[in-house]
């Protein structure tokens, strides 16, 4: 599956596995990309819509995650 932007890559690895932390490298990673606010909200909306699971998998559909 090649997620929406492949391009911003996102490195959550060895990092803090609560929710929160995910967004907040998800978000971050996305502002760099220079994506717009209303597609951040977006991304934030999907990611928030549903458990841990749905976060992860919406984090997978949207960027390159490592």
């Amino acid at each position: 599956m090649i997620p929406k932007y492949p391009d911003i890559i996102v490195t959550l690895t060895g990092q803090d596995g609560n929710a929160f932390a995910i967004l907040g490298r998800c978000r971050a990673a996305a502002r760099d990309a220079g994506l717009s606010d209303d597609e951040i909200a977006a991304f934030m909306d999907e990611a928030m819509a549903g458990d841990y699971d749905h976060l992860l998998q919406t984090a997978m559909r949207w960027f390159e995650i490592r």
